[in-house]
């Protein structure tokens, strides 16, 4: 039994001594995360139980949600040490450092990149993955980054007698100002699907200039297409490329 209790405290000072975790993952601090995701995930200093010196482990504080940069008491999501329009916690989700704001060095922020789906962990124009979903019972679109909602609109989906079709579409093509035959009306920002003759659009514009109300955001009134209001479309548009992913479900 000694011999079996003096094993047991070895390897437990050889753990301590040697920065390594039970798990085997190298710790040098033995603050419970691995040094590895301290250089690669979290940017936080592997020699230090408490990076930010504020009295908690960065254990304590990423399992909690909280920046273990701050000393103050700020979350993740509400945290942008760099202040590169990246909160810590899309930085997390990207791999990028929430000390550095322009992590590839390529000249543009994290935020920025991140924004127009770009990967501000990658030079050289690599690209997120960008995708649209729609939810017609609550009447919103997601814009989806790496399968993250990054921003949600209200919309305007097809009314019952006209109802937007649901499926996996692509974006086919991109008007600045379409023009619909069928209804006499302009559709700035038009992304249309390869669903037929329906797109995701701003709210149309008539002839005589009346535009469609942004009351009606949130109620399915439309012909079958996905109304956006005046800033959302606009926005949308300069973000998504052809062949982008819109799921309907």
């Amino acid at each position: 039994m000694k011999i079996l209790n003096f094993t047991f405290f070895f390897l437990f000072l050889l753990l301590a001594v040697t920065g390594v975790q039970a798990n085997g993952l190298p710790d040098a601090d033995r603050d419970g995360v691995p040094d590895k995701d301290e250089q690669e995930v979290y940017y936080t200093d592997m020699y230090a139980v408490d990076t930010d010196g504020d009295g908690y482990s960065d254990f304590e504080e990423i399992n909690r949600g909280f920046s273990p940069h701050n000393p103050e008491p700020v979350r993740l999501i509400d945290s942008d040490m760099d202040s590169d329009g990246l909160s810590d916690a899309w930085e997390i989700k990207f791999r990028t450092s929430p000390v550095l704001a322009d992590t590839d060095g390529d000249g543009f922020k994290d935020g920025e990149e991140a924004d127009y789906g770009f990967n501000p962990a990658l030079a050289e124009g690599a690209r997120l993955d960008v995708s649209l979903r729609v939810n017609l019972s609550s009447q919103i679109l997601d814009y989806l980054l790496n399968g993250y909602v990054w921003k949600s609109f209200p919309i305007s989906s097809g009314k019952a007698s006209t109802p937007t079709p649901t499926g996996e579409f692509k974006v086919n093509n991109k008007i600045k100002k379409a023009w619909s035959q069928t209804y006499g009306l302009w559709m700035p920002y038009w992304l249309g699907l390869n669903a037929g003759s329906i797109g995701i659009h701003e709210l149309p514009i008539w002839p005589n200039g009346y535009r469609e109300g942004e009351n009606h955001l949130g109620t399915p009134v439309s012909h079958g297409c996905i109304r956006l209001g005046l800033d959302a479309a606009s926005y949308i548009y300069d973000r998504i490329p052809v062949g982008t992913t819109v799921l309907i479900p």
